[in-house]
């Protein structure tokens, strides 16, 4: 499923964006463990956290995730927004917890 069409669905903010048509979103994990997520993420993968702090950053890239969906309506720091920017990370946020935010993903197919 095209990232763009998730954001509509799931009423997400973009807080950092590259082109959203042509991002592909496979699979979602939900998880806060850096080491968990670098073990068990994969490239199309929709990460669902709370961390927001900048090792969020190196993490998704090295694991190629699709975005970033920062839960429980936190904020990113700027450095995080900037690293982002920076490194083409597709950062979101929701004001929904990780929970359920994983729920929504499931029930568009994102397993």
């Amino acid at each position: 499923m095209k990232l763009s069409e998730i954001i509509e669905k799931l009423n997400l903010d973009v807080v950092v964006a590259n082109e959203l048509d042509d991002v592909d979103v496979v699979n979602g994990y939900t998880c806060d463990l850096l080491s968990e997520v670098m073990a068990n993420c994969k490239k199309g993968t929709a990460w669902i956290t709370v961390q927001s702090h900048l090792n969020i950053v190196a993490v998704a890239t090295i694991c190629g995730v699709s975005c970033i969906i920062l839960a429980n309506d936190h904020d990113y720091p700027q450095e995080t927004i900037q690293k982002a920017e920076k490194e083409g990370v597709v950062l979101l946020k929701s004001k929904l917890n990780s929970y359920t935010i994983s729920g929504e993903l499931y029930k568009l197919g994102i397993k």
